[in-house]
């Protein structure tokens, strides 16, 4: 259990240094192109648009990223939504490497600093939970909870989805590359559906009745040896306090991986 904590923690220092700099990498690059204020220009002049130096570092090391996702999240806590994830895993790999191949490569560079925006503030909640900082966790997941609306359910289908559905066979038809494109965008928009009702289940438990339960977790100890039988009730306590409920929102935040996650 030690080492598997440890371990845990690791992974979440890690994906939050990662997601602060690509998302930070990413709105430096994207707002000096004219599709980050027209998104209609993503489809002018293609197929034959160019791929910089920039734009295609930036695919490569997101796609390498959630390659690795994929593989960690075997040697991470398990949780009773592991299919979801790994199913999300794979869209999220599949799509990046679809758009890559089909040159769809600037909405979905959109799509990535989009879904970088919120885990910036999942992967910090839950650092927080592991140093126990309940407060702040409270208040990082009551954000990560807004901002994930916001965005996912929100901006994702106003600004990409939209573009994708119709601004582009308005610039250049249809063909059978976007509906497939289309398909992978849509099981995403699904898998935000189904998250945003873990999230706000979780937010209405945690800030509304006091305590929140890790609905994902079947058993998972917030100490690093296992609790005496005289420390049983305060272990459970502090296990279902605030943001260890929090953590099962939506498939990350007790070290789970994810987009959305894109």
């Amino acid at each position: 259990m030690l080492s598997l904590k440890r371990c845990s923690l690791q992974l979440q220092r890690w994906r939050f240094t990662f997601y602060m700099y690509m998302f930070t990498y990413g709105v430096r690059l994207l707002k000096q192109s004219p599709w980050w204020w027209n998104t209609r220009q993503c489809w002018i002049g293609y197929p034959l648009q160019p791929l910089t130096p920039e734009l295609h570092y930036y695919y490569i090391i997101q796609l390498s990223f959630y390659w690795s996702l994929m593989f960690s999240q075997f040697i991470d806590i398990k949780r009773k939504d592991f299919a979801i994830m790994f199913t999300h895993h794979i869209v999220t790999v599949t799509l990046l490497t679809f758009s890559y191949t089909v040159n769809f490569t600037r909405v979905g560079a959109l799509t990535l600093c989009l879904h970088d925006s919120v885990d910036i503030v999942l992967e910090a909640a839950k650092l927080t939970n592991y140093c126990k900082c309940q407060r702040l966790c409270d208040i990082l997941f009551l954000m990560f909870a807004i901002i994930f609306i916001i965005t996912r359910l929100g901006i994702y289908p106003l600004w990409i989805l939209n573009t994708t559905l119709f601004e582009l066979p308005a610039v250049i038809g249809t063909f059978p590359s976007w509906s497939i494109f289309i398909i992978l965008l849509l099981v995403l928009q699904v898998l935000h559906y189904f998250w945003t009702y873990l999230i706000v289940k979780a937010a209405y438990k945690a800030f509304s009745k006091g305590k929140a339960r890790d609905d994902r977790s079947d058993v998972e100890s917030s100490s690093d040896e296992e609790p005496s039988p005289h420390s049983k009730t305060s272990h459970s306590s502090a296990t279902t306090n605030g943001t260890s409920g929090a953590n099962g929102t939506n498939g990350y935040l007790t070290g789970g991986s994810s987009a959305e996650e894109h």
